[in-house]
């Protein structure tokens, strides 16, 4: 049995499945917010919880903001920020008395769609999150990448590809940069711009349904905001060259994407032709879950 923990800021959702993948029990809690020991407390409890209610025991897999310092073996880059500088992994096998394996959030999206998801199948598959930040993960016949600095997938802290004029040089990012894809991409993002434009502050859900109504400001929004997709994951083929590309996080919601983006995106692509195919999520916001408990393989 493989046990999946998906470590928010506001929640934390566990969850054990069966060699093939299925479901055999899920808890979802409060996290506690800002306490770092009730935090490896609350994980404890949760894979105590699932083995007294399935009756066996399972590996365990965490889904967590940020990750490990391949050279300190401490959290860096969480939003969760009372987690940084301490030494989670440790104190959660001291805590479980077992080994555990721990990747970031969007690297579990990405291993969740890759194994039994939209991206199945697939040799390569890179994971993009669209929410509240933009994150991925790269997923190679069927093993998820890290790399030796532990931050492979991490798109959205790289400029915007092929800046506009009247976009450059971009807006500051909280990683101390100008214009990085987040600042562009981000659900926040797209909301404040269209807020700046219109002088009507809406949610990017607003938007979407606004633009399917047929205003045109909507439109147009969702319009620019597929250009700059484009030319993102375009960046993106050029270097990993992805069989399957899976959006998650709130924006992926847009259905106009999967239509507006691959029809952009040959423009910036080095080759005559694109084959990377953009799909949705298949499994929502469960990917996280599933993820961390596909960080164990099948035995």
């Amino acid at each position: 049995m493989r046990i999946g923990i998906d470590l928010g800021g506001t929640k934390i959702e566990a969850l054990a499945l069966d060699g093939a993948g299925h479901e055999r029990a899920r808890r979802r809690i409060p996290a506690p917010h800002g306490d770092y020991a009730a935090t490896v407390a609350a994980i404890r409890d949760l894979v105590a919880a699932l083995e007294s209610e399935t009756g066996e025991t399972g590996t365990v897999g965490i889904g967590m903001p940020g990750t490990l310092s391949p050279a300190t073996g401490l959290v860096k880059n969480a939003n969760s920020t009372w987690l940084i500088g301490h030494p989670f992994g440790a104190d959660l096998e001291a805590a479980l008395a077992r080994p555990v394996r721990l990747a970031n959030d969007a690297d579990c999206f990405a291993l969740s769609e890759a194994s039994d998801g939209a991206g199945a199948g697939a040799r390569s598959v890179f994971g993009v999150i669209l929410g509240t930040g933009v994150g991925g993960g790269i997923v190679m016949n069927g093993a998820l990448v890290s790399g030796p600095n532990a931050i492979a997938g991490e798109w959205g802290h790289n400029p915007l590809p092929w800046m506009l004029p009247d976009e450059y040089p971009g807006t500051d990012c909280y990683c101390g940069k100008k214009g990085c894809i987040e600042t562009w991409l981000s659900g926040p993002a797209f909301a404040r711009e269209y807020a700046a434009e219109n002088a009507e502050p809406l949610t990017p859900e607003e938007i979407a349904a606004a633009a399917l109504e047929g205003a045109r400001p909507a439109r147009l929004a969702i319009r620019r905001y597929s250009d700059r997709l484009a030319r993102a994951l375009a960046h993106l083929v050029n270097i990993l060259d992805p069989e399957i590309i899976v959006l998650g996080g709130g924006m992926s919601n847009i259905a106009a994407l999967y239509e507006e983006v691959p029809a952009r995106w040959g423009a910036y692509v080095f080759s005559d032709t694109v084959a990377t195919q953009l799909r949705p999520h298949k499994h929502g916001d469960a990917s996280g879950v599933r993820g961390a408990a596909w960080l164990w393989p099948a035995e």
